[in-house]
């Protein structure tokens, strides 16, 4: 396997005793996993999606890092998903959808 130019983490809210128990798993980061893989084969983007445990961003969730740039985004939902990607595309972060 090549290795991928992006590893998208999406925060599942799990916890060390494996239960989901914060907001990002609540407010559907599950279903954007799924949105998520199907974006990109569809843009044919070198990249891996991951869930992973508690980001510790609960009021800014669904939450995701992207990685290599190290960028956080907050609030997700598909349409800013597609902002993430497009700008991914042009080689850039989605500034304005950034978070502390």
């Amino acid at each position: 396997m090549e290795k991928p130019d992006y590893h998208l983490f999406v925060c599942g809210s799990f916890r060390v005793s494996g239960d989901p128990q914060g907001i990002c798993h609540r407010k559907g980061a599950v279903d954007l996993l799924q949105y998520l893989e199907g974006e990109i084969i569809d843009r044919g983007l070198n990249a891996v999606v991951s869930s992973t445990g508690c980001l510790k961003v609960c009021e800014k969730g669904p939450a995701m890092v992207v990685y290599p740039s190290g960028s956080w985004y907050g609030g997700l939902n598909e349409e800013k998903l597609d902002e993430i990607l497009d700008a991914m595309e042009e080689g850039q972060p989605a500034e304005a959808l950034l978070i502390d």
